[in-house]
């Protein structure tokens, strides 16, 4: 790993951006000046440190679920066993992102083995989905909300059985330890967070559906004071009955008929899960999608997931660039990094989907030729007049299918964990939309995954690839990221939340460790940017205003928002590990 930039000129730089605000800023990046070492804090966001651990380390999106991994690893634990016990206290303690009722992709190295595996918890859909499932009565798409509340979105969950089957490879504690930290929290109870006191005020469902009132919400209708001690002892009842008799507790018998039954008289809108569908559910060990990025491969997960595609072929594009002399806010960077997501993105919306159930060309998507011939559409000085289009990739035909643009919003968490053994693992787990479908069953809430699929089936009487079909899993941009050296040994683990940004944010934060030589915590809080095949976004920020200037001159259409992201990486240097956690939410890196 590169050096990380001296703090004396980061400290200058975030100065400078403070005192003279974005009109000096402005000057300078049409000047084509490289300014900042260092990421510019959001307003009112307190920064974190990256946390330097010798032997281990776990990074998840709360300090009591990193707790919880911890602590598995302190036992004997391998990454697998503190991942399990982790997501166990995430569903707790950050309800609005990831649980039981979601699904999850994970990528594992095997340090004895020497080889990554991914598994696939995604969700599907039930038996009786169609792919007209999001069209209303007049044949139009339904807002987006109108299909998120309710069962119609509610696809079958899948996290457990996966971790369930990743257990049997690669765990070294028994199944049931794995759930004593979630089950002692669910029963003593915890302390709300303010991050989930502002989720929960800001929410307009939630409070509609009578059981996830009571349990977030005060008689007087405001979500319960930051601080409240949130005690869940039916959740506590069903992680006992799991942790007893393994996942089939939860996909057979009392807890899957109160799901099935919790869907099919939703309201407003029913849905169409049924208990054999979750009886049939069954989890997948999957190939790894690798690819190189300069002198580094990197792994992830293949389809159903298109984040290790898309990203290996945004990098893939932008390694024709000299991107080490252009760190941020260099408008360059932040030209060609929009202008490479423009085309990645196109390629994704044509061809991404549950490879199960369409040929989706992967090999083709990341081939170096095919990657030097997108790159060759990037006008270095310019950008693109408008949606950029998808391109015909060896082993595929762009005719052939309908372009999708399902909309996809966060709602979603990641963990990263490296053992004593050299063991390691990026985890994004997620009930999609925050708070899911807003339906809440014995203590967890359920998923509205289904809305990640494309809710128009057709585009000029072509069949779109993720359109909605019995048993399918849905589109995802997730993007859990192994990286290794030039010599095969792991340096990286990286994933974030942020629905299909995440690919732009990850991206983000392996540029800035790989090429810029940040430190890992300097380069998750980078101001997230970037462009989806639409506008080019940029974090809210003192220097937005700047930013989106000098990006307007070159011909991109702007949109600034918060951009969320909730990355957690670690990196493996000389010193030992290095663990971070993206400063936009409350997360920690906790090691030995």
């Amino acid at each position: 790993m590169k050096p990380s930039p001296p703090m004396g000129k980061r400290a200058k730089a975030i100065n400078f951006i403070y005192r003279f605000g974005a009109a000096a800023i402005l000057a300078l990046l049409l000047a084509g000046t490289s300014l900042a070492q260092a990421p510019e804090p959001a307003s009112g966001r307190a920064t974190k440190h990256t946390v330097l651990a010798p032997r281990d380390m776990v990074v998840a999106a709360n300090p009591m679920a990193a707790e919880a991994g911890r602590d598995m690893l302190r036992r004997g634990g391998s990454a697998l066993d503190a991942a399990i016990a982790t997501q166990l206290v995430l569903n707790l303690v950050e309800p609005q992102s990831s649980g039981i009722g979601g699904g999850a992709f994970l990528v594992y190295w095997s340090a004895a083995e020497g080889r990554v595996t991914t598994f696939d918890g995604r969700e599907t859909a039930p038996a009786a989905a169609r792919p007209d499932r999001f069209l209303g009565a007049d044949g139009k798409p339904l807002a987006f909300y109108d299909a998120v509340v309710g069962g119609r979105s509610v696809g079958v969950p899948g996290v457990l059985r996966m971790l369930e089957l990743a257990h049997r490879r690669f765990g070294k504690l028994p199944w049931a330890t794995l759930f004593a930290p979630a089950i002692a929290l669910a029963e003593k109870g915890f302390a709300l967070s303010p991050r989930l006191h502002e989720l929960l005020a800001h929410d307009r469902y939630l409070a509609q559906q009578a059981t996830a009132r009571e349990y977030f919400y005060s008689p007087d209708g405001t979500p319960k004071p930051v601080g409240t001690l949130i005690r869940n002892p039916e959740l506590a009842t069903v992680l006992r009955a799991i942790a007893a008799q393994g996942s089939d507790a939860f996909y057979q018998g009392p807890i899957a008929h109160d799901i099935a039954a919790a869907v099919q008289t939703a309201k407003p809108q029913a849905g169409d899960l049924a208990e054999s569908d979750l009886a049939g559910y069954t989890a997948k060990e999957r190939l790894p999608v690798c690819g190189a990025y300069r002198a580094y491969r990197l792994c992830g997960m293949g389809p159903p997931s298109s984040g290790a595609v898309t990203l290996l072929e945004l990098l893939g594009m932008l390694q024709r660039f000299d991107l080490a002399a252009d760190r941020p806010p260099s408008i360059e960077a932040l030209h060609l990094f929009a202008e490479a997501g423009r085309l990645a993105y196109a390629d994704r919306g044509r061809y991404l989907a549950d490879a199960d159930f369409v040929p989706v060309p992967v090999k083709g998507l990341i081939d170096p030729a095919y990657l030097q011939a997108r790159a060759s559409l990037i006008d270095p000085a310019r950008a693109m007049a408008g949606p950029a289009a998808p391109g015909d990739p060896p082993g595929a035909h762009a005719s052939d299918w309908g372009r999708d643009a399902a909309p996809e919003l966060p709602g979603t968490s990641n963990i990263s964990i490296i053992d004593a053994a050299g063991n390691a693992l990026a985890m994004t787990t997620t009930i999609e939309n925050a708070f899911g479908s807003r339906l809440m069953v014995r203590g967890f809430l359920l998923n509205n995954e289904l809305t990640d699929f494309s809710f128009v089936p057709e585009e000029d009487g072509k069949p779109v690839a993720n359109r909605v079909e019995a048993h399918k899993r849905p589109r995802s941009a997730m993007a859990p990221t192994l990286v290794f050296d030039r010599n095969g040994k792991l340096l990286m683990v990286v994933g974030s939340a942020g629905g299909s940004a995440i690919i732009n944010d990850v991206a983000k934060a392996l540029i800035a460790v790989l090429d810029w030589g940040y430190d890992v915590q300097a380069a998750l809080d980078l101001p997230n940017s970037g462009n989806r095949n639409g506008a080019t976004e940029i974090e809210a920020g003192p220097s937005a205003a700047a930013f989106a200037a000098a990006l307007k001159a070159r011909g991109h259409r702007i949109e600034i928002s918060d951009r969320p992201s909730g990355l957690t990486a670690i990196v493996v240097t000389p010193k030992g590990l290095e663990g971070a956690a993206d400063s936009r939410r409350e997360g920690a890196a906790l090691g030995d």
